[in-house]
């Protein structure tokens, strides 16, 4: 098991000292100092619930820690957790790493068939899970020792043994209460080198690959995220995105732990019926969405309340006028979040930059982030109240990340982003060809994007390196800058631009709902004519904005969604000229 460290005799032994003002390299260390700073502050809990203060949550964590090592988990052995946001998830969460194991946390979305890879690939034998999971581990053969339900699901199937989680935590009070309230309960000491997640991409380009990041990798992106944004303790963060995923994970609940803020789990899907009740009662300060969800309210809620008002048109060709509208829309929206929201980080995927724009004129507090699963995640955001951030960009690379441009075109300086920092992930578990690949020969990360860094130091981003299209003529097509202008139309719900036999050509799955709208009364006939005419007029607007060799041939219609990473991100190596045809 190695050499230990006693938790209570640590807190014993610094109860005296003035707080660490140094940054943590494990995650242990980090709530060590975040509970004794904040413990009696709200820490975490469900959204319209009384959340559990900083030192119960560091109790429990403790407790289900010792429970688990009692079980035989040990440092450096795999513990995954397939469930939905909540306060419990969280706990387990911790307690997996306080043991220097490290947690497998798996996208709920996933399907039944990747789930069972995945526990078979990491030889899980402990999985903390939730009803709406527990059929994808039936046909499982994977010899699962413990399934601790983190909702309280008792199976009744007989295919399944489970044990709610409230008994779990119940049984670890009864053995180990006494030895945490006598700060006797010792663990493993743990290392920013030790492995505290392995996550499994769900990636644009092919198949996912698990990534091997340290406690000292969250560790310093937390602390990245840290140098961007200006939050006070007490102030509460909604998390609405999958904590599995290392964008919510790290700046919603990382950062969170630093910063002594309250994490709020919607714990149900953020419909906006949904959304609005837990935001009047929560007034989350900070939020982090995927640009999806301010694309939407930008199509449903803003465009048509401006297209149905002549007033507001009017105003809107106008600069001043255009301004004054927004921001009276965005003062709405900040209200529709709680009335307090101070920041919503946006980054998953790229945002429309007509929405953008909207945002910035209407001043909506928001910044735009990016990065990937292999650099946990952060490499560039804001910062806060910088008013050289470039509109469409991704803001500067964040504290303790560097970016460079590798072999840079001439005359537009594109070439793709490469990184390097202490957040950047060990590599790929049992993967040393792919891990080789993802790394320079003097240790950056390929980040697989294209971009450029313009004279502000702003990181602006392309495409995906494997996205990028080659005409004959030799000229390079980024599809997403055409996909941006499709997606702006309010009858668009996602596009895709693909290259066909040496033109390019979109297609887009419309909005049904609107269209059904539109077209109420009509015959099938007359509703597919409606549907052309849209598509054509659109291919005509969108080539006036482009270039000769960017230009449209034709658009389709596309009658079911693409499928889609767990950000949203359509999933191009699903997709060609070939296979997207009837």
């Amino acid at each position: 098991m190695g050499a230990e460290t006693t938790a209570g005799q640590h807190r014993d032994e610094t109860a005296h000292l003035p707080v660490l003002v140094q940054n943590c390299r494990t995650l242990n260390d980090l709530l060590d100092v975040s509970c004794r700073r904040f413990a009696d502050q709200a820490a975490v809990g469900m959204a319209l619930e009384e959340p559990l203060t900083y030192g119960e949550f560091y109790r429990r964590v403790l407790l289900i820690a010792a429970r688990l090592q009692e079980m035989g988990i040990s440092h450096g052995d795999r513990v995954a957790i397939l469930a939905e946001n909540s306060h419990n998830w969280v706990t387990a969460y911790m307690a997996i790493v306080r043991l220097g194991a490290a947690a497998v946390p798996i996208l709920p979305d996933l399907p039944e068939a990747d789930v069972h890879h995945i526990l078979g690939e990491m030889e899980c034998t402990v999985l903390f899970i939730t009803q709406r999971q527990i059929e994808k581990i039936y046909d499982l053969q994977q010899n699962l020792e413990q399934v601790v339900t983190l909702d309280d699901y008792h199976d009744q199937s007989g295919v399944v043994v489970t044990t709610p989680f409230s008994t779990f935590l119940d049984e670890a009070e009864q053995v180990f209460g006494e030895a945490f309230e006598a700060e006797s309960l010792t663990f493993p000491e743990v290392s920013g080198d030790d492995l505290a997640s392995i996550l499994y991409t769900s990636g644009t380009s092919g198949f996912s690959k698990a990534v091997m990041l340290t406690h000292g990798n969250l560790c310093a992106n937390g602390y990245s995220a840290n140098g961007i944004i200006d939050i006070n303790p007490g102030s509460v963060f909604l998390s609405v995105l999958p904590i599995s995923h290392t964008y919510e994970f790290t700046v919603g609940f990382i950062l969170a732990l630093i910063k002594g803020a309250r994490i709020v789990y919607a714990g149900k899907t953020p419909t906006p019926a949904v959304l609005q009740k837990i935001c009047a009662r929560e007034k989350p300060h900070v939020m982090l969405v995927v640009p999806l969800i301010l694309e939407k309210i930008y199509k449903k809620r803003v465009l048509p309340a401006i297209e149905q008002s002549r007033v507001l048109g009017f105003c809107c060709r106008f600069r001043m006028g255009r301004r004054f509208v927004y921001r009276k829309i965005v003062s709405r929206l900040v209200e529709f979040f709680g009335g307090r929201l101070q920041i919503m980080g946006i980054g998953g995927a790229a945002l429309n930059p007509e929405v953008e724009a909207f945002l910035r004129e209407g001043n909506f507090p928001y910044l735009v982030g990016y990065g990937l699963t292999e650099s946990a995640p952060l490499i560039s955001g804001g910062p806060e109240n910088d008013s050289t951030i470039a509109l469409g960009s991704a803001g500067k690379p964040v504290p303790g990340v560097e970016v460079r441009i590798d072999d840079p075109d001439p005359e537009t300086g594109i070439g793709e982003i490469l990184a390097t920092g202490e957040n950047i992930m060990q590599g790929y578990w049992n993967d040393p060809e792919a891990t080789n690949e993802v790394f320079t020969d003097d240790g950056w990360l390929r980040t697989g994007d294209l971009g450029f860094v313009d004279e502000a130091g702003n990181l602006h981003i392309r495409g995906r390196c494997k996205s990028v299209i080659v005409m004959a003529s030799g000229e390079n097509i980024y599809p997403e800058a055409i996909e941006h202008k499709l997606n702006a139309y309010p009858f668009v719900v996602e596009s895709l631009v693909l290259e066909n036999n040496g033109v390019l050509e979109a297609w887009i799955y419309p909005d049904y709902e609107l269209i059904d709208n539109e077209t109420r009364g009509q015959s099938r006939t007359q509703r597919h004519q409606y549907i052309s005419g849209l598509l054509d007029q659109m291919r005509t607007e969108v080539n006036a904005q482009l270039p000769i060799n960017s230009r449209l041939s034709r658009i389709l219609e596309r009658r079911e969604p693409f499928i889609k990473t767990a950000t949203h991100k359509i999933k191009r190596y699903l997709y060609s000229a070939e296979n997207m045809l009837p």
